[in-house]
Formats: C-alpha cells, structure tokens, sequence
C-alpha cells in the first residue's frame, strides 16, 4: 500500500483526506527547509503528498499581514515541492486559491486565465504566492520530470476550519461572530453590503476530489474544484443567523470593505472528469458546520 503524506493534515481540509501520515505545525516548521526534508520527508518518506499547509486568512488577515502572508507561504511551498523532489515522491498534489486570478478579468475564471494580469489589491501578496506554486510546479515538471498537479478550490468552509474574528475567512469568522452575538444579545454586525457573491464548496467534498486528484488527475494546467454556484454574503448571513437560532439584529456595516464583488468560476474541465460528482448544498453544509462549531467551542480553531 502506498503511503500517502498531508501537510496541514488537521486542519480543514487535511482532517478530510485519508493518508497515512497527516503533518501539523507540531509536527514540523516547514519554513525550514532542512527540518521539512531531513527531519520530516526523509523520516516519513511517502510515496505521495498532498500540500495543504498554508498561512491563510480572510479579508482582514490578507490586509494586515501582506509580507508575512507572502513571504510564509511562498518560502512553505518552495520547501515542500524540493524537499518531495530531493525524496523522488511519485505523486504531489498542491493547493492554489481563486485569489490567484486576475482582478480585471472575463467570467468566468477558468484554469487558463490564471496569469492575464494582476490578482486584487486586498490579497496579492498571497495570490502571487500561489501563484508561484503553480510557476515552480511546472518549472520542476519540464525540467525533472516530476509528477506534481495542482488544484484551485473555491471558498472552502466545513468542522475544523479557523474561527479567528479578526483574520479568519468569511463564513467561519461570521458563525462565531454570530454564536457570541447571541451569547452577548448583541447586533450581529457584518462588513460591506450583503449583495457580494461568493462560490463556497464544502470540505468533505474537497477532500472527496482531492483525493480523486491524487489518484487521477495529471494534466499540468491545474484543475478547478468548485460546485459552480454563487450565493450573496447576505444568503449566507441568513443560513447562519437560522441555524444558530440567532434573534437579534443584523446589521450590514456598508463603509467596511467586502473585496471582490464577485468571482464565479467555470468547473467544466471537472465535470468532463466526474459529471456525476454530487456536491453537499450549501444548506446542509452550513448546518452541519454551525453544528460542529457548537458542540466545539472550547477546543475550535478561534
């Protein structure tokens, strides 16, 4: 049986992949390249990898921490994709973001627009990070020969994911927002208008296709991972309020920035794969999450 490696193994989306071996921040500083390839790839020596680990935010994290989001993320991936060359994996499969696209670009975003121009001006440190994941993943396919493939999911939400009010991604950061505004009776307070659009795709499903990824994608263009589908904040606000059975006040806050209006993708190179993939509706996976985060508070990411 192969042996199959996650980095970010605990967390949102590694928590939902079977592998034999799931790595935490616990387990290894992957910023330090000789602690990732000697103490860690060397020791465990997978024959695949899936790279999850990444440092990662909403709106806020990405406005406020530009060089760190930066320089973690690209110095994480470059140790990660030599390191697993160094050990000669047979298989890696790599994590981008939509924040990778083009800020001033024709919908919808399919895998070929990745590099016609400038990602948006609240997360480009990060974009362009994830960007050169994709650059040195083909870089090292041309010039070693090495299998590695990368995937593009759309916003991902589910248990396990990080609940941080100041830096935490939309969805998450708004259930605990939520959960304390009930707790407090107090307004639920929420930046921008409501009407922007957002495509969200739940982690058990991630998981399902990434390890479908692993087992059979191997084009070197990456591959899309999204249902396809948007949904205004506002939609999302109320599926959370609802299954939180919050009763107070909503309010939308208009002078705080909201990012991207919209950014809808394109997922037909997945669906020529698996047409028949069935993804989890955003009202069930909103429910089961608020769930989890409920009977986990104390031990939650936040």
């Amino acid at each position: 049986m192969e042996k199959v490696l996650v980095t970010g193994g605990t967390g949102l989306v590694g928590s939902t992949i079977k592998a034999e071996v799931k790595l935490s921040s616990k387990d290894v500083n992957l910023l330090n390249f000789a602690e990732t390839l000697h103490q860690c790839f060397q020791i465990h020596r997978p024959d695949s990898i899936i790279h999850c680990a990444a440092r990662v935010g909403g709106l806020g994290g990405n406005m406020n921490y530009k060089g760190e989001y930066f320089y973690d993320n690209i110095l994480m991936n470059i140790n990660v994709l030599e390191a697993a060359r160094r050990i000669e994996v047979k298989k890696l499969v790599s994590f981008l973001s939509t924040c990778v696209f083009p800020d001033d670009v024709e919908y919808p975003l399919t895998e070929k627009k990745i590099h016609l121009g400038e990602p948006h001006s609240s997360n480009y440190p990060y974009a362009y990070a994830k960007r050169m994941l994709d650059i040195q993943s083909r870089a090292y396919r041309e010039q070693y020969g090495v299998n590695y493939v990368s995937v593009i999911p759309t916003n991902i939400y589910g248990p396990r994911d990080n609940f941080d009010l100041k830096n935490g991604h939309v969805m998450p950061m708004l259930i605990h927002k939520c959960y304390l505004a009930k707790l407090n009776k107090t307004d639920l307070n929420v930046w921008g208008t409501g009407k922007a659009l957002r495509e969200f795709i739940y982690s058990e499903d991630i998981g399902k296709l990434t390890e479908w990824t692993l087992n059979n994608y191997e084009e070197i263009e990456p591959i899309i991972l999204s249902p396809s589908e948007e949904i205004t904040i506002g939609y999302m606000v109320d599926l959370i309020v609802e299954n939180m059975n919050f009763k107070g006040n909503v309010v939308f806050d208009k002078d705080k920035p909201e990012g991207q209006f919209r950014k809808p993708s394109d997922n037909s190179k997945l669906k020529s794969y698996l047409p028949d993939f069935k993804f989890t509706s955003i009202e069930v996976g909103i429910k089961n999450t608020v769930e989890w985060f409920i009977e986990n508070y104390e031990k939650a990411r936040k």
